[in-house]
């Protein structure tokens, strides 16, 4: 059979399928039938060509049908022209070229057309009218109520082969094509020639019909509102881009063609697809999800982001708990009226069908690393420049990836440090980073993160993954928490560092030192200021409370208690003014710890006992370490006082003058060391007031008699502060036990890790700070800023006496039995330090090897 015999069949074939599923409905009017007598093999004066902006079957289909039923010229019967024959009377604009869709060279015009104007010139007497139509799957979004059609109505963007099948089976009967009026292809070249006689015809006549398709497109749509496209044309075109692309040609050896090529790729793997079908269909979709899986969302201090949005270039800032955090996020932003921000989302989410929903919600793609990729650098910053640009707001994680032990992770200031580039290359509007608490009670992802914390491999994410935790949306979660914090505002950290007056020009431009230890400082204000708005739900502090005792059990009228006495201290003593403390009573908080199957009530004649429900004792870690902060002052002194049995208000504030650099570093606490003092009596005030503490007429903080209830209290209240003091200790012993010059940095942190980990799984239950090497990157790097080490030209850590001082504080708040405990577990041979480490070092190349493999 011949190719065109076979083509036959197919168009026919497919048509039928068509029909039966769709219908359309044509709009305006209908070309008149005396236009459309002219496929004859003679030339005629004016022969019918249809035009279709975009390349889809589909709508060629539809078109003929409709042409057919109309008794119009079909649209897929050949168009003949004395002894030429084109296959079909349809031209798409947009000829098919998917290596080089935002430039196409010269060559890449449609043929057809070109042909067509080739013709002209051998026939003077011919004509070829062009009929643009305009196809459209599905009605307005506004109008639609059904989440997938609401999703896949027409929008600007072109839709891929998949979305195009599913508009079909979706919108197949609410389907619309539009006749618009006819335009002369020769009256067309005559005009492009007069007005541009420099350019091939074929370039004005596409521009011609193009606006005027979309000006057509535009009546049924509204304005081009998800840009993509013409993001990536603007872009492409950049001059910065195009010096990129250049260099990129000239490094690689490869052509000017191919380079832009590799550009346009970067972009498609970058760029937003904004949407507000998919904004509506996010909010149909997510009303449902929180109601199923949520007991409610609650919003705290909201008026702050929408006084800033009227002066400010806004750049929301949350914490990373959970991959829910952007839905949340944005969610919330779009219930009170205000724009969804643009997400800067890791490209492991650039999953299939759920990158494409991630992007209509206004999501873009960054790679984990630019290193090396020059090209990629350049047009990944020109994107974000754009958006600055036009004064969009914008969300990042300001810790890169998501916590896994509850704590916040240290700051990775790439996107911040790109923000503040871009903004200095043209500042518009001045720039507020708006940092924001993210509370859970439950965290679907909560066995993953302990596991991973345990040594277990990151899991990639994946589609199968997700649906494995769709899986638990019948399951109830608790309540979220969402509170906005202090905004920190970038033009007061530039003046802070002198850098108010420095502009960049250039997309490649170095940022100066100044403007890099502004963005520093702004990136350590964020995360300090999430903290200050921390939520104190019921979930973190039961955790906090029954993790502080032995076997994570207490009798549930101490543990009504120890409960409504924390929460009167934190009432009295707030956190910070932005802090939100649960408002139930100890009672009630049992309740709800309760229904949420965290914790069990065990009975008993002699009164009831609170415990951990099974295997959720490493889970409540985590939530634990959310309110860590808000508790770490009032427990070290807690932890003084109970372990020394009375100290003088002097000698404890000296103690943790010395230690509070390295809970700051850790726990991103708020007060400098100016309000230090201040602080440290008011939370001795504070303990006394509660009665868990006394002071003699001396001066000295004394503990309660031991044994006593109050006694107990404070023991607990002592716990939550003594893991970081034992891993303090614990890397303190290790630089000690190996001396002065004998052991590198970076072979502490390994060391340090391992032992944590040992030291947890010996000693006590699987706790995640032990296993978290950042931990210990951080006490190392505070060790080194404080003066208390430094390296020496062989990268090892050389100390002298006042290292030694620092460890000798653990006296007074370790006890002996956990002293000789740590200095055990320390010591090693140095056949034995470097068979751990050359163990450690073959496990990690196996990692990266398997990374590589995948």
């Amino acid at each position: 059979m011949s190719k065109s015999g076979f083509g036959q069949i197919y168009r026919q074939l497919s048509s039928k399928l068509l029909d039966l599923v769709v219908t359309p409905h044509v709009l305006g009017e209908v070309p008149a039938e005396a236009a459309a007598t002219d496929h004859s093999e003679q030339p005629t004066q004016k022969i019918v060509c249809y035009v279709l902006q975009n390349h889809s079957r589909s709508n060629a289909l539809v078109l003929d049908g409709e042409t057919r039923r109309l008794k119009l010229p079909p649209a897929l019967d050949p168009m003949q022209i004395g002894q030429h024959k084109e296959k079909a009377s349809i031209l798409f604009l947009q000829h098919y070229d998917e290596n080089n869709l935002l430039n196409p060279p010269p060559h890449a015009f449609p043929p057809r057309l070109l042909r067509l104007i080739e013709l002209l010139e051998q026939y003077p007497e011919l004509d070829i009218e062009l009929i643009p139509v305009t196809v459209l799957w599905g009605r307005a979004p506004d109008k639609e109520d059904s989440w997938l059609k609401l999703l896949l109505t027409d929008t600007w963007a072109t839709p891929g082969t998949v979305k195009q099948l599913v508009n079909i089976g979706l919108h197949g009967r609410q389907s619309y094509l539009e006749f618009h009026e006819a335009q002369s292809l020769r009256a067309m070249v005559q005009t492009a020639k007069m007005q541009a006689p420099n350019l091939s015809p074929a370039t004005c006549i596409i521009n011609t019909l193009n606006n005027y398709l979309d000006s057509q497109r535009e009546v049924v749509l509204g304005p081009d509102l998800s840009d993509r496209r013409n993001v990536m044309h603007s872009l492409i075109k950049a001059p910065d881009v195009q010096e990129a692309i250049r260099r990129e040609s000239i490094r690689s050896k490869i052509s000017m063609i191919e380079a832009e090529r590799r550009a346009i790729g970067y972009l498609n793997e970058i760029v937003s697809d904004y949407s507000y079908a998919a904004i509506r269909f996010a909010e149909t979709a997510l009303t449902r999800l929180w109601t199923q899986l949520y007991d409610g969302v609650e919003v705290h201090n909201f008026s702050t982001v929408r006084e800033l949005a009227k002066d400010y270039e806004i750049i929301y800032t949350p914490c990373h708990r959970s991959h829910i955090d952007y839905l949340l996020l944005s969610y919330v932003i779009y219930k009170r009226g205000m724009m969804v921000p643009y997400i800067a989302a890791g490209d492991n989410l650039n999953m299939p069908f759920v990158g494409q929903l991630l992007r209509g919600g206004g999501a873009f793609f960054i790679r984990r690393t630019f290193r090396g990729n020059g090209l990629y650098t350049t047009v990944f910053k020109e994107y974000l420049y754009s958006i600055l640009s036009r004064n969009t707001p914008l969300e990042y994680f300001i810790e890169g990836g998501r916590s896994r032990t509850g704590r916040l992770l240290p700051p990775k200031t790439g996107m911040l440090a790109m923000t503040v580039h871009g903004h200095l290359r043209g500042r518009a509007k001045p720039i507020a980073f708006v940092p924001t608490y993210i509370g859970y009670e439950r965290l679907m992802e909560g066995s993953t993160y302990v596991g991973e914390m345990q040594g277990k491999p990151k899991e990639a994410e994946s589609i199968v993954g997700i649906l494995k935790t769709l899986r638990k949306i019948e399951r109830i979660f608790g309540k979220v928490h969402v509170n906005f914090g202090e905004p920190v505002f970038l033009d007061d950290m530039l003046k802070q560092h002198g850098a108010e007056q420095i502009s960049i020009e250039k997309n490649d431009d170095p940022i100066p030192q100044e403007v890099s230890d502004a963005v520093n400082s702004s990136a350590y204000a964020i995360l300090e200021n999430i903290n200050r708005a921390v939520v104190i739900n019921p979930v973190s502090l039961l955790s906090l409370i029954l993790l502080g005792t032995p076997k994570h059990t207490l009798d549930e009228a101490i543990c009504i208690k120890q409960l409504d006495t924390y929460r009167d201290l934190l009432t009295a003593l707030p956190y910070d003014e932005r802090t939100h403390i649960t408002p139930l009573s100890g009672k009630e908080i049992i309740a709800y710890g309760l229904k949420l199957k965290l914790i069990k009530r065990v009975q008993h004649v002699l009164g009831d006992i609170i415990a951990i429900e099974d295997n959720q004792a490493v889970l409540l870690t985590y939530f634990r370490n959310n309110i860590l902060h808000a508790f770490v002052l009032p427990s070290l002194v807690a932890a003084l006082v109970e372990h020394n049995g009375s100290i003088k208000r002097g000698d404890l504030i000296n103690v943790i003058r010395t230690l509070y650099p390295f809970l700051k570093a850790e726990l991103f606490l708020k007060w400098n060391e100016a309000e230090l003092k201040q602080q440290i009596c008011a939370y001795a005030d504070g303990l006394i007031q509660a009665k868990l503490i006394s002071e003699d007429a001396e001066g000295n903080l004394l503990s309660p008699a031991p044994n006593s209830e109050d006694h107990n209290q404070l023991v607990v209240l002592a716990a939550p502060v003594m893991q970081s003091l034992e891993r303090y200790y614990m890397t303190l012993a290790l630089i000690t036990q190996r001396g002065s010059g004998n052991i590198s940095a970076r072979q502490v942190e390994e060391l340090s890790h391992l032992v944590g980990q040992r030291l947890s799984v010996l000693y006590e239950f699987n706790s995640p700070e032990f296993f978290d090497k950042a931990l210990f990157q951080s006490f190392i790097k505070v060790l080194t800023q404080q003066g208390y080490i430094s390296t020496n030209s062989d990268n090892a850590i050389v100390f002298d006496e006042n290292f030694s001082n620092v460890a000798q504080y653990a006296n007074l708040v370790l006890d002996d039995v956990t002293l000789q405990m740590l200095q055990h577990i320390t010591t090693f041979s140095d056949e034995e330090l470097k068979d751990a480490l050359d163990a450690l070092a073959a496990q990690q190349a196996k990692r990266r090897l398997k990374r590589k493999k995948k």
